[in-house]
């Protein structure tokens, strides 16, 4: 795709986000670098600190929504595989 190839809501905002100069030939953008790195310890502490934030659920509240997903999956393998059945046999009496 060339620039010929786009229209000038395009090229503003190419200009806009600095991919076009104002000639409107493509410039590179300036590499983005993260200078600011922390240490592993630092990291793992920050992780530490935001863990504790997290609400964690209860054990009843895990095997209920667990139960939940089981059953809503068994329910839609059953309706899977009856629709399959189905669809197998009626095209079994149909090309036999």
């Amino acid at each position: 795709m060339s620039l010929d190839d786009l229209n000038r809501e395009q090229k503003r905002l190419l200009k806009r986000q600095g991919a076009l100069d104002d000639k409107g030939a493509p410039t590179r953008a300036p590499r983005q670098t993260n200078r600011n790195r922390v240490g592993l310890r630092q990291y793992l502490r920050e992780v530490r600190d935001e863990m504790r934030k997290v609400a964690w659920p209860e054990r009843p509240e895990v095997v209920r929504y667990s139960l939940i997903v089981l059953v809503t999956v068994v329910v839609y393998t059953a309706y899977v595989a009856g629709v399959d059945f189905g669809l197998g046999s009626l095209m079994r009496w149909f090309y036999a």
